[in-house]
């Protein structure tokens, strides 16, 4: 029994330089299978994402086909209102929630070893945790991105009618207002804009791109009242200094809804936190005093 038990761990440890060797040759095999993503024409890469990027990768390849074609308009979607449409596609999206799974995994089962402690439902938890985390984020991105894109409208608004009735034809208007506009995702969006046009789409194609691109009212609106405009012979600047004019008044209004708001809000934490807390301060020394005169 004895040589039975050596004849098997010998042939374990002849074997396990085999399976190393025919594992690695795999992994190289599917590693070339997958095509590499021409980024010379895209964003850059944050530097935590270019660390995990070839995995990102591989998995976007081999996991990405069996994505349907509604999830990945979707995800195309998504990205593109978040300001990541120019840095990866839906299927590196996917490929991104999958790292992220398993790198969450992968932290919670050390720190687990670590202490001494096996619980597969927590590194199933976290793994769930870090597939959502990247979709939570591109949700929170594009949520703060439509509040700057209402913040900057009215004054890119006011740089393309100065333009415009200082001569300047529509392009030109938004040349200018990329050059000396403020930065932030409406200059990145009429720079997607000037890039369309210089590819020879029609300026309006792309303003009607740019406008389902953001998925904002605020410019919906503005892209039709120009196109109008344009149809039907309308002074294109006095409309944008109207536009403007209005999203101003729209934005102070917003302004003043929030303050409102305020008041209401603040009830929750008043009546849950501040007030038992006050009431605890304040009543706790006399009810010691009464404690004493009574007893």
């Amino acid at each position: 029994m004895f040589e039975s038990g050596a004849l098997y761990a010998l042939i374990a440890v002849c074997l396990l330089p085999v399976a190393l060797i025919l594992m690695f040759l795999a992994l190289n095999r599917a590693r070339k299978e997958v095509e590499r993503d021409e980024r010379e024409f895209m964003d850059p890469l944050p530097f935590m994402l270019r660390l995990v990027w070839p995995l990102v990768e591989f998995f976007a390849h081999y996991l990405g086909s069996l994505m349907r074609v509604e999830q990945i308009a979707r995800g195309n979607r998504l990205l593109a209102q978040s300001g990541q449409g120019f840095m990866m596609n839906a299927q590196q999206f996917f490929g991104l929630q999958v790292v992220s799974a398993l790198l969450f995994m992968l932290g919670t089962w050390l720190c687990l070893a670590m202490l001494e402690h096996s619980d597969p439902l927590w590194v199933f938890l976290t793994g769930l945790l870090g597939f959502a985390l990247p979709y939570l984020n591109a949700r929170e991105k594009r949520k703060k991105r439509r509040i700057e894109i209402l913040r900057q409208l009215p004054v890119f608004l006011d740089y393309l009618a100065m333009s415009i009735q200082a001569g300047a034809n529509f392009t030109g208007a938004i040349r200018h207002s990329v050059e000396k506009g403020p930065e932030g995702p409406m200059k990145a969006e009429l720079n997607k804009v000037m890039r369309d046009i210089r590819a020879g789409m029609g300026r309006f194609d792309a303003l009607r791109l740019m406008a389902e691109r953001v998925d904002v009212d605020a410019v919906q609106t503005f892209v039709n009242a120009v196109v109008q405009a344009e149809r039907t012979g309308a002074s294109i600047g006095d409309v944008l200094k109207g536009q403007a004019d209005q999203r101003r008044t729209e934005r102070f209004q917003l302004a003043e809804k929030l303050a409102m708001q305020a008041p209401v809000k603040l009830i929750l934490p008043l009546v849950a936190f501040i007030f038992p807390t006050t009431f605890l301060i304040i009543g706790f020394p006399i009810a010691m005093k009464l404690w004493e005169v009574f007893r």
